[in-house]
């Protein structure tokens, strides 16, 4: 099983320039009112027009509650000190700096995340590999 999330937007084309950069990926459909993004030829997010119904009607509505409510789009990334200094030079809303997840001591993850804000608002936690923090305990 491989996860597709898809989530809805203001503006898929600026929205699908912004994870490009951050995330170091590539568009695989491109387009006003829909976006697949993709790495290494491997979906990894797609991006849909609040405003657009298609076939399926609309998807989700931008009134209802604060887009993302309650999810993170969590992405490990193998460099996450590159992403970081990419999000840096894209003036991001940070959340929470780099930290050890856990703060620490054994146990968890054990590896780093730095969460943000996109440009809707949706929540997004960069998080390098399990077992890659500082420390020797490996998960």
């Amino acid at each position: 099983m491989r996860p597709q999330p898809l989530i809805c937007v203001s503006d898929v084309e600026a929205s699908s320039r912004w994870y490009q950069r951050l995330l170091n990926c590539q568009s695989a459909h491109g387009g006003p009112n829909y976006e697949r993004l993709v790495i290494s030829g491997k979906l990894v997010l797609q991006l849909h027009n609040w405003q657009v119904e298609h076939h399926h009607g609309r998807i989700g509505d931008p009134n209802d509650k604060p887009p993302g409510n309650g999810v993170l789009l969590w992405f490990e990334i193998d460099d996450i000190d590159a992403a970081i200094a990419r999000a840096s030079t894209m003036g991001v809303e940070v959340i929470m700096p780099r930290h050890r997840n856990p703060p620490n001591g054994d146990g968890g993850p054990n590896h780093w995340e730095f969460w943000l804000r996109d440009p809707d608002g949706y929540k997004v936690v960069l998080a390098s590999p399990d077992g890659s923090a500082d420390g020797d305990w490996k998960p």
